[in-house]
């Protein structure tokens, strides 16, 4: 295991690393259901965006380098879901496998405990072993599938939610 990140809100001078992270999953995995790459004003708006509606955007900080960013938002719109938040947690190729991932989701499942919410929701690609098992190391279970509701690399892709009750 690499040494501990340092675990901390995301500021502008964070959104080139949290960009190079979000155009590779686009890119090269199923871990993200877009096809284009993001730019950097899409990553500034969207990481001002989560701040200004109350929540969180979190880097993983090693050696001044973004190893892994993560956030948690609305689940649903609908009032009755106020407890329940969906989450994502990324890492670099540079840093995958190394502990990053594990405590970036644990800083967010503290701070939606801290938060009052009640349960936490990720979706998976179903294909994604290494993050389902993850995310069940971390106690999360798995709640539903939806078959075949994303397309990507001329292949259709089945959504796994994993939920933990917190």
């Amino acid at each position: 295991m690499a040494d501990p990140a340092i675990i901390g809100a995301a500021r502008a001078d964070d959104d080139a690393g949290i960009l190079a992270i979000v155009n590779d999953a686009i890119l090269n995995t199923t871990a993200w259901y877009d096809h284009e790459p993001w730019t950097a004003e899409r990553v500034a708006e969207w990481r001002t965006a989560k701040l200004a509606d109350g929540w969180p955007v979190l880097v993983a900080d090693a050696a001044n380098d973004v190893a892994g960013f993560g956030s948690f938002g609305s689940f649903r719109a609908k009032q009755a879901y106020a407890g329940t938040a969906e989450h994502s947690v990324y890492v670099s190729n540079t840093y995958r496998g190394h502990g990053y991932e594990r405590q970036l989701l644990e800083a967010l499942i503290d701070l939606a405990r801290g938060r009052g919410l009640h349960t936490l929701v990720g979706g998976v690609d179903s294909e994604n072993a290494g993050s389902l098992a993850f995310h069940r190391a971390l106690g999360f279970e798995e709640a539903g599938r939806l078959r075949e509701v994303g397309r990507k690399f001329d292949r259709w892709l089945t959504l796994v939610f994993m939920q933990k009750l917190l």
